[in-house]
């Protein structure tokens, strides 16, 4: 499981490095030593190559062919790369992926268990914000309570 996060840079050809606790979960599950990456929320999401296949399975599977199901398919399915570790355990971000989210140079790698997500500092640090907004609201905080958190 990807867990913590991590800040970083991206350099001029970009290439970003994965984390040695990141790349230890990608060599417990397969041994690939690289990840499927595609867009979501003005970031980009990486998956193993095992997690990615099961998100297409549950994909194909889907009885529902609603316009916005296709858009979904077409744009994060189509928007996904393969994305393998060289020997510095870096990989390098597609420029479509980097203009999407918005990357130029400081970045933060951040765990969500099943998958990690690659977010601009600045945006991250948005999305921290908003978080604490949203823990403002009381059926949110319900929710987390759920948790026992």
């Amino acid at each position: 499981m990807f867990r913590g996060c991590s800040f970083h840079t991206i350099d001029s050809k970009g290439r970003i490095i994965i984390p040695a606790r990141f790349r230890e979960v990608l060599k417990q599950t397969g041994g690939l030593d690289g990840v499927m990456v595609s867009r979501m929320d003005k970031s980009l999401f990486a998956y193993t190559f095992e997690e990615w296949n099961k998100i297409e399975a549950k994909i194909l599977s889907m009885a529902e062919k609603s316009a916005a199901m296709r858009r979904f398919r077409r744009v994060f399915i189509g928007g996904a790369f393969e994305c393998l570790c060289d020997k510095q355990g870096r990989i390098l971000i597609p420029p479509s992926l980097r203009q999407y989210a918005e990357i130029e140079r400081e970045i933060v790698l951040v765990g969500v268990l099943d998958h990690f997500e690659i977010w601009p500092r600045v945006n991250w640090e948005n999305e921290n914000n908003l978080m604490e907004e949203d823990m403002n609201n009381e059926e949110v905080r319900n929710e987390v309570a759920k948790l026992g958190l």
